[in-house]
């Protein structure tokens, strides 16, 4: 059997092949579009199947913890037998465990937590009440720590070596490692009750009206909270940011730049610290969802009336209700600050496109 040469590739008068028909450009956002329409649909999975777990061991968490909430309810009154039977008919308590799962897990289909055993009230309106409290002393904290944290990171990073980079870098590490209610509890016996500067504990002091005074009767109350969250947290955005820099410091586009004649203050502020700040932007989307159970500490020790406070009373009794609806807040804001970094980390860093 003969085999048929194969035809030779057409060359142009260089011996160079013509070029071929140019991709189609709408094939290419089509394969595009579903690459990230795949790494959207496989993070928010990824959430849901975290948030399901979260709401699954919420419940099974604080059932397997000592204590029963209608004995602590009743401590120290005279009540009957059949009193604190009817108290856990009416908490629900005397149902199977089974039942009381299915209940709960419907009830937060409909964002219905439950009532409060010792307030008496529905729970989501409560942390609605305190919900405000919370985020403005977190989100004060976090902006202020941010800040802070990424100027003293730039500076030590940009001199590298110096006094101010050792103390800057001790001092923050020292702070990080100190536990909040200790900090906070330092401040109280020495700019409170020692030197009588700032409140001991509270959001306001009775009797203030106006909303200009309110304004600064808050933010007096503010300042020790407010101290202790930013002086241990900080240290973590300054450390990072002080890494992402040290890492640019060697790339070639800062020696291209210098070559140009920029001064250095123009190649730190226009080249270096735009790329140095990606995985500092990441943090701070991570620590959004964690400091609004960080603060829990806080608002114990300062009795600030937020989020942390209500879950500190409610595991006191414990208050199912609360201490379960207040878990699936914290984790799952969290999970959702996580989800967020997910989707906008790629639009600031395109190496990480899908």
């Amino acid at each position: 059997m003969t085999e048929t040469p194969s035809t030779p590739p057409a060359r142009g008068p260089a011996g160079i092949p013509p070029a071929g028909p140019p991709a189609a450009p709408g094939g290419e956002r089509r394969h595009r579009a579903a690459r990230v329409l795949r790494y959207v649909a496989g993070r928010l999975l990824t959430a849901a199947v975290s948030l399901f777990a979260v709401v699954v061991t919420s419940f099974f968490l604080f059932r397997i913890l000592p204590g029963d909430p209608v004995r602590a309810l009743t401590q120290d009154r005279a009540v009957t037998v059949e009193q604190m039977e009817a108290m856990r008919r009416e908490f629900g308590l005397d149902q199977p465990l089974w039942q009381q799962f299915v209940d709960y897990c419907l009830g937060m289909l409909r964002f219905d937590f439950g009532i409060s055993y010792q307030y008496r009230a529905p729970v989501t309106e409560l942390l609605l009440d305190r919900l405000g409290p919370t985020l403005l002393l977190a989100g004060t904290g976090t902006l202020i720590a941010a800040v802070i944290g990424l100027t003293l990171g730039t500076g030590s990073a940009w001199r590298r070596g110096s006094v101010m980079d050792r103390v800057n870098t001790g001092v923050a590490l020292t702070l990080w490692s100190v536990p909040s209610f200790w900090l906070g509890l330092l401040l109280i016996v020495a700019l409170s009750s020692g030197a009588g500067l700032f409140p001991t504990s509270g959001m306001m002091s009775p009797g203030v009206t106006g909303t200009f005074n309110v304004a600064l009767d808050v933010a007096h109350h503010m300042v020790l909270p407010v101290t202790t969250m930013v002086a241990v947290i900080y240290a973590q955005y300054m450390m990072v940011m002080r890494s992402s820099l040290l890492d640019e410091m060697g790339s070639d586009y800062l020696t291209t730049a210098r070559a140009k004649g920029l001064r250095d203050a123009l190649v730190l502020r226009r080249h270096a610290v735009p790329n140095a700040l990606l995985p500092t932007v990441t943090l701070i989307f991570l620590e959004l969802g964690r400091v609004l159970s960080g603060v829990i500490l806080v608002e114990t020790v300062f009795a600030w009336p937020g989020l942390g406070s209500l879950f500190y009373s409610g595991l006191r009794v414990p208050d199912l209700p609360i201490v379960q609806a207040l878990f699936v807040v914290f984790a799952g804001s969290v999970i959702i600050m996580n989800l967020l970094a997910d989707l906008v980390y790629p639009l600031l860093d395109p190496r990480v496109r899908p």
